[in-house]
């Protein structure tokens, strides 16, 4: 009997000792297969043909997560000139151009954030580990591709959400019966179902006190993107996508606070946005930009996600973006993005209405805006400006 339990207690001990050198050594065996670092399998659904050393490229960007693996192994222009032809070596030439592109925004948030810039702002210097679970719900992973997109509302986030549910196959068309192939066939207001999505935020919940090494292990090797746009111009957009419009919601949890704070309405509002809008009762974009700078605004919660900054809902001073997309250049940087990512054969970023909220509006939209609540405006997004590499708007803060 004595023999029984001690083989008994051995065996517990070596199994123990086997789960710490796993976790000890997880860097070398790719984690658990909870949610593996696989190899993505892309060539097996739409073998594409390659020519010269190009086709290593998925391999080394599987094992680094970095875009400059990939360009580094590219062939140079004159070797695929030799092969191909000139058609080729130009199109070579554009991705060296986007590549330029690419590190110099890099190099604005890396700058901003090592303080270069002499822009400070909450959150700038903590580490990764330090940041909230619910700060983490707008990362969203695709395991099976290895990617990272953090998405920010009013820059194109709806078509890329599709791309993200195409890619990772989590819902199902009812027509086919199967997974959606094409992102212009899901239906946009089912895309912004939180459910669809697995989130950083989602890890705590699925791993428990392994969730934070997970997202470690995921940030270091998968590829990371986001896409920004102009700080104004989005918030521009914002309200005329929440406010310009019968919005339910947006209406009784914000634009009654505006109204009744703000707007010098007497009595009782209205109780549905509908019958307000009939009535001509609705906020007004110089009460929402007050809305934005009263203090009492951020002590009650941190700003709704359509209008907080960026570095707030992405962190990207503790990420480390491979690809930072623009609104302004969407087209040419989703084309670029989805190739870099090896997924084109796979999905096309749709083609559809966009955002037409433009940078040339900016001025007739803040016309109506004291100087003062402008630069106060300005000193609120700045981190944002400067770590995009947007242009400090003089002609709207120095007239």
């Amino acid at each position: 009997m004595g023999t029984w339990r001690g083989l008994r207690v051995a065996f517990i001990l070596g199994s123990l000792f086997m789960i710490l050198l796993i976790i000890v050594y997880w860097d070398d065996v790719g984690g658990f297969n909870l949610y593996p670092l696989q190899e993505p399998k892309r060539e097996s659904l739409h073998p594409r043909t390659t020519t010269g050393p190009s086709h290593s490229t998925s391999t080394s960007r599987a094992k680094t997560g970095s875009f400059s693996t990939v360009l580094t192994t590219a062939p140079s222009p004159t070797l695929v000139t030799e092969k191909t032809g000139g058609a080729a070596e130009e199109h070579t030439q554009e991705e060296w151009t986007d590549d330029r592109e690419q590190e110099a925004r890099k190099q604005s948030i890396m700058d901003v954030c090592s303080g270069k810039d002499a822009v400070e702002f909450p959150g700038r210097t903590r580490a990764f580990e330090q940041i909230p679970n619910r700060e983490l719900d707008h990362l969203i992973v695709d395991d099976t591709h290895q990617i990272i997109y953090c998405y920010v509302p009013k820059v194109a986030c709806t078509n890329w959400k599709r791309v993200m549910v195409v890619l990772s196959q989590s819902l199902i068309s009812p027509s086919s019966g199967k997974p959606y192939t094409d992102p212009e066939a899901v239906p946009p207001d089912i895309v912004h179902n939180s459910s669809l999505h697995l989130t950083f935020a989602k890890f705590w919940r699925h791993y428990g006190s392994l969730s934070r090494h997970l997202m470690a292990l995921k940030l270091q090797h998968y590829t990371k993107f986001l896409f920004v746009r102009d700080p104004f111009v989005r918030l521009i957009s914002a309200f005329r996508n929440k406010f310009g419009k019968p919005n339910e919601d947006f209406y009784k949890q914000f634009g009654s606070v505006m109204l009744h704070r703000y707007g010098n309405v007497s009595g009782s509002l209205p109780a549905t946005a509908a019958e307000a809008f009939a009535a001509g009762i609705k906020p007004t974009f110089q009460q929402f930009i007050t809305y934005l700078l009263d203090p009492e605004t951020e002590r009650e919660s941190i700003f709704n996600e359509h209008w907080r900054q960026v570095y707030r809902l992405c962190h990207p001073c503790q990420v480390k973006y491979d690809f930072v997309g623009r609104l302004e250049t969407l087209e040419t940087d989703a084309e670029h993005l989805l190739k870099l990512l090896e997924v084109d054969h796979l999905v096309r970023f749709p083609s559809g209405a966009r955002n037409r909220t433009a940078a040339s509006w900016e001025r007739d939209w803040f016309a109506q805006i004291p100087m003062t609540m402008r630069r106060e405006l300005y000193r609120l997004y700045e981190p944002d400006f400067k770590l995009f590499g947007y242009p400090k708007p003089d002609s709207m803060l120095h007239q």
